[in-house]
């Protein structure tokens, strides 16, 4: 199964890296990092979309942000699963996400034991 995770904070690659090393290890998930909405848009453009099955995407981030992100993935590639991630409990985000076609919305820290569930009921 392979997903990306979309968002501008570097640590973030560690954290998820640690907390999926088993299924990473046992070949169960491949995850793709990108630190913005930009260069996912242009990793599904050039590399392909088609074996990519969730997005995982911050919302806030500097220039394209996640719920712009989501949009243009819904329309343009509507096999991919979307979740979308945040720190902030803002209600007009999360009223945008669901209008936009999101699959999920979560909120940081990230339950990664809920997250793993989710994922591998995709």
């Amino acid at each position: 199964m392979r997903i990306m995770v979309v968002d501008d904070e570097e640590d973030v690659q560690l954290l998820y890296r640690q907390q999926f090393r088993k299924e990473l290890r046992k070949g169960k998930i491949e995850i793709h990092f990108v630190l913005s909405a930009k260069e996912a848009i242009e990793y599904l453009q050039f590399q392909g979309a088609d074996n990519l099955l969730l997005i995982l995407s911050d919302i806030n981030m500097p220039g394209m942000n996640g719920l712009e992100l989501l949009k243009i993935i819904k329309e343009s590639y509507e096999h991919i699963k979307v979740f979308m991630i945040t720190a902030y409990g803002d209600d007009e985000n999360y009223r945008l996400a669901m209008e936009y076609g999101a699959d999920d919305y979560l909120h940081k820290p990230v339950e990664f034991s809920m997250l793993k569930e989710k994922i591998f009921d995709c």
